[in-house]
């Protein structure tokens, strides 16, 4: 990344003041506000600092179960997208194989009809009543041609028929796993909501001095954690360059910087954080996996100290959050509900890989 960049990624932090704040590219991130000390008297909402960080531990696994049940949605929303298409393709060529079969079974039909003009006698007998002995058997040669080909349209008419059959069979069977993943989706989509209502509920209960306090207490963990990942030495090692594609993605995902989360969104107006990775990569001409599992699942996994920009890394042990890299320790996520696209930093939460979509 250059001076410039750098430059627009430390301005950007600054001003987005999200989860992280970035100091300049090079040094650690700047330590948001302390903490206020513990106060006698606590509100029944919020409480002291130790009741304000059991409230965001509490969010924190209210929005995690949220982000789980957002790529659970998202992986079956694909699967009945993918199913759909193939019981069309299916039903393209059931049309297919009827017209097909209708056109063998007139061609049977006019065999028949030719064979029964010759009064269906024995060879024989047909050679006997000929005038021209000669004539019959050279029109026998030609029956035998066409009896070889009658017995090669009854043959294509048997294959035609057993694929009308398991298209039939497959058109079922792909049915069958859409209602499935359809409700897949509606569960999904159901726990969703109870998970993210149950948060709003539980923020809706502080005041507004404790909402500060827990935004100030959220941003400490987030520091703390990127401090540690920096302490580690391991931006000395990160040194890698992005591709052509990777700079295009990332031109994208800083594009989207400000745009409100909403889980199940692909932009251009909202994302998910898997929908901000996958249409980063799309916009560079690069299709990935719509959910941050299936990026872990399918794409290639290259060290933490290997990465460049535009690759994706993956959070938590169960693949439920993915961001950008953009370089030094930065990334660009779509963090969760009530948040939009922000910059923060890469180590600020627990890495489980990192995956190269152009590898």
């Amino acid at each position: 990344m250059g001076a410039g960049k750098r430059g627009l990624v430390t301005a950007a932090v600054t001003v987005v003041c999200a989860v992280t704040v970035l100091a300049a590219p090079g040094t650690a991130f700047a330590s948001p506000s302390p903490s206020p000390s513990p106060t006698p008297s606590a509100s029944a909402t919020g409480g002291t600092n130790k009741d304000l960080e059991a409230v965001r531990k509490k969010l924190d696994d209210l929005y995690h179960d949220a982000a789980v049940a957002t790529d659970e949605y998202n992986a079956a929303e694909e699967a009945a997208d993918q199913q759909s298409a193939a019981i069309v393709a299916l039903a393209k060529k059931i049309v297919k194989g009827k017209e097909k079969l209708a056109q063998l079974e007139k061609r049977a039909g006019d065999a028949a009809a030719a064979q029964y003009r010759t009064g269906g006698l024995p060879d024989e007998a047909q050679l006997m009543l000929s005038d021209d002995p000669q004539q019959f058997l050279n029109g026998a040669g030609r029956i035998l041609q066409g009896q070889r080909a009658t017995k090669g349209l009854i043959a294509e008419m048997t294959r035609t028929q057993e694929d009308l059959e398991q298209y039939a069979k497959d058109a079922s069977a792909q049915w069958n796993k859409l209602e499935a993943n359809r409700k897949t989706k509606a569960a999904a989509k159901k726990k969703v909501k109870k998970q993210i209502a149950a948060a709003e509920e539980l923020e809706s209960q502080l005041e507004k001095e404790e909402k500060e306090r827990l935004a100030r207490l959220e941003q400490q963990a987030a520091y703390q954690a990127q401090t540690a990942w920096l302490d580690s030495g391991i931006l000395d090692e990160i040194n890698g360059k992005a591709s052509a594609q990777g700079k295009k993605a990332v031109e994208y995902a800083s594009a989207q910087i400000g745009k409100p989360y909403e889980w199940g969104a692909e932009g251009p107006g909202s994302y998910d954080c898997s929908g901000l990775t996958s249409q980063a990569w799309a916009s560079a001409g690069h299709a990935i996996p719509r959910t941050s599992q299936q990026q872990w699942k399918q794409l290639k996994h290259v060290d933490v100290a290997d990465m460049r920009p535009g690759d994706l890394i993956i959070y938590n042990a169960d693949a439920s959050h993915v961001a950008m890299y953009i370089g030094d320790g930065a990334i660009i996520h779509a963090p969760r509900p009530g948040r939009t696209v922000t910059i923060a930093g890469a180590g600020s939460m627990p890495i489980l890989a990192v995956v190269r979509p152009d590898a």
